[in-house]
C-alpha cells in the first residue's frame, strides 16, 4: 500500500472596499495628547490635552538643570477607520463580521 500524502490547501476571500482614515470623532474619543521629552536625560512631562503644560514642564525642567536644552514634541492623535460611501459596511454598526 503506497503512503498518501493529504493537501491542504488554504483559500482566502479577500473583499476590496473603500475606507476613510480620518480623527476619531466618535463620541467619548480623546483629543491630541501632547508631552515633551528631555532629550539629555529622558525624562517627559505629564501627559495633557493643552500644549501649554508640557512647555511649561520644558521650561521648568530646564529652569532646574540649566544644561538640558533640547526636547522632543510629542503629539498623540486618534485616528478611526471608517467605511466610505459604497462600502457596503457603510450602513452597520459595530464590526463586521469575519469571514474566513
Amino acid at each position: 500500500m503506497a503512503d498518501r500524502e493529504e493537501v491542504m490547501i488554504l483559500r482566502s476571500v479577500i473583499k476590496f472596499a473603500d475606507w476613510t482614515l480620518g480623527t476619531d470623532t466618535e463620541p467619548g474619543a480623546s483629543g491630541p495628547v501632547h508631552e515633551i521629552e528631555c532629550t539629555t536625560c529622558g525624562e517627559v512631562s505629564d501627559s495633557a490635552d493643552e500644549r501649554t503644560n508640557s512647555e511649561e514642564w520644558a521650561l521648568g525642567h530646564t529652569g532646574r538643570t540649566p544644561e538640558h536644552r533640547g526636547y522632543r514634541a510629542i503629539t498623540t492623535s486618534f485616528l478611526r477607520v471608517t467605511p466610505a460611501p459604497g462600502n457596503p459596511y457603510a450602513n452597520q454598526t459595530g464590526a463586521p463580521p469575519r469571514t474566513t
